[in-house]
């Protein structure tokens, strides 16, 4: 090192040369530092690795896992020499046929080597008296299954577990408890409990909402509870009947060929917008049921026009064409051509088509009664079956025997509730009918049968018909089930309502029938028969 010449910049130590500002120590490290960059892996100034991108020591990984190695001369890291250590250890117990570690004195794994823990010795149940395993209570688990006060003991146990318990709780588990078995009754309860021990809300209207299921049916426990909430006033219904609607209207929407589909979703959003303007002002709204049947009437048509008249624009729709759909179904023609002019009108008024092809179509239909009836054997054969037979369900003794002796429609047997009827003067109040209906012995005792049935189920449903789908709410019976009651008869209970009423309407005053009906006069009017029975005849006729 020649003559001091100044001191470093950095550290103060002499510097020897010319036009130099750091020492030699200093500059040796400036070197070093320049030549190294941040290392993406460990985050330190290194020297990277071309072939990594990384230092020396991140850039040595375990081919197993992908870990870092802290020798250089290994390929894979100490846990997964580890796990092969362990892994080549284990061998296939003879017992359970999974992998284990065998002991050398049974030669089975660790779990089928350890002892089971012993059961409880058997004991007299309380209730049954018989020698069996103990599950709760001084009883056996058949008869702990079964038992009254097991809802209720689930329900404490529910409560005990949360911070805040709602205040309908304890209500809730007594109308499980009465409206459903033991063990369903449990399983709701169940249910509840993953929902009131989340962090949400515990409102009854939340909770609600929180129970329903996606899809068609929203699920036991979401039914229970609306039911439950409803009554009390602590929360409003929900919007699954609408629903369910929406999802039908839409099926028959997509059922549309796709050219001719928009018009017919703007006829349906039509029909809802007015049913909503009919509603505040009280005229009738459509029902859904009318709003389904015309989207399937037209869905019809579109489907008919595509395939056998290969239109796919309701702009080509002629008259023939509406004559030929009409003829295909001539006992539907009236109502099928009443619904093709509300679409044909509607689309005329947006512009869709020119021309109404419905104009001036007529519905030709016969005023006439041409309904079938029942003869006098099979009304005596049906009435021996519903009156002696034991096996004829009470459900469908109670249905035929209204139906056919007092013409009681599947609706009003349907919605017919316990509180209408009277057992003083046995006599029933049906649908709109304004006076009660005098029920003969025959009647009262189907009647009578259908409400035992009703109390076998333990259901607080209240009406007379409950089933096994609304025993635990308080909905009448589903209208497929009312349709399929006299299936085992072989007959649809229209016509036994039909037989009845033709009867009637042509022995009395149609104006009478109807009073009674609770009907409209023209109603019974289409039941009058334009011809006379010859076994109503006298046998002498008056002489002239």
């Amino acid at each position: 090192m020649g003559k001091r010449q100044r001191d470093c910049v950095e550290c103060g130590a002499p510097v020897g040369f010319l036009g130099r500002e750091h020492c030699c120590l200093c500059m040796r490290r400036r070197r070093e530092q320049s030549a190294k960059t941040r290392c993406p892996g460990c985050g330190s100034d290194r020297v990277l690795v071309p072939e990594t991108g990384r230092c020396v020591l991140c850039s040595r990984r375990c081919r197993e896992c992908g870990g870092r190695i802290r020798f250089r001369d290994e390929t894979v890291c100490r846990p997964c020499q580890k796990r092969a250590e362990h892994a080549s250890a284990r061998s296939m117990c003879p017992r359970c046929g999974k992998p284990g570690y065998l002991r050398e004195s049974t030669g089975w794994c660790g779990h089928c080597s350890r002892p089971s823990p012993p059961k409880d010795p058997p004991r007299v149940c309380a209730r049954c008296g018989e020698l069996r395993r103990h599950a709760g209570r001084g009883m056996c688990g058949r008869c702990w299954q079964r038992h009254p006060d097991r809802p209720f003991v689930r329900g404490e146990t529910l409560a005990a577990g949360l911070v805040e318990p709602p205040y309908w709780l304890d209500d809730f588990v007594a109308h499980l408890a009465g409206c459903q078995c033991p063990s369903r009754a449990c399983v709701l309860i169940t249910a509840l409990a993953r929902l009131l021990e989340d962090k949400h809300s515990n409102h009854p209207q939340r909770v609600l909402e929180r129970s329903r299921r996606p899809g068609r049916s929203m699920g036991s426990l979401a039914r229970a509870l609306e039911a439950f909430f409803t009554e009390r006033g602590l929360a409003i219904s929900t919007d699954q009947s609408d629903r369910l609607a929406a999802g039908r209207r839409q099926n028959r929407i997509d059922a549309t060929p796709t050219g001719m589909r928009v018009a017919v979703s703007d006829f349906a959003d039509f029909m809802l917008n007015a049913r909503e303007r009919a509603r505040p002002a009280g005229t009738r709204p459509r029902a859904d049921r009318t709003i389904e049947t015309a989207l399937a009437v037209v869905r019809d048509l579109a489907c008919f026009l595509d395939a056998r008249r290969g239109k796919q624009d309701w702009a080509l729709v002629e008259v023939a064409d509406i004559e030929a759909f009409l003829a295909d179904q001539p006992n539907s023609r009236a109502r099928r051509l009443t619904v093709l002019g509300q679409f044909f009108r509607f689309t005329h008024s947006r512009r869709k088509v020119l021309v109404d092809p419905t104009r001036g179509v007529a519905a030709k239909r016969y005023r006439g009664f041409r309904g079938r009836t029942l003869t006098i054997t099979q009304q005596r054969a049906l009435f021996h079956r519903w009156s002696v037979d034991p096996g004829a369900h009470p459900h469908e003794a109670m249905f035929g025997l209204l139906a056919i002796l007092h013409g009681a429609s599947s609706s009003e047997v349907r919605l017919l509730r316990a509180d209408c009827v009277d057992a003083s003067d046995r006599s029933v109040r049906l649908g709109k009918r304004p006076h009660p209906v005098p029920l003969d012995p025959v009647s009262w005792s189907a009647l009578q049968r259908c409400l035992d049935h009703r109390d076998t189920l333990r259901s607080a449903n209240p009406h007379v018909i409950v089933t096994r789908g609304t025993k635990a709410d308080r909905r009448p019976a589903s209208e497929a089930y009312m349709s399929h009651l006299l299936d085992p008869c072989g007959l649809p209970p229209k016509m036994l309502r039909t037989t009845r009423l033709a009867d009637l309407v042509s022995t009395m005053d149609p104006k009478l029938v109807a009073a009674a009906f609770g009907m409209r006069p023209e109603g019974a009017m289409i039941y009058l028969a334009d011809h006379l029975d010859d076994g109503r005849l006298t046998g002498q006729l008056a002489e002239p």
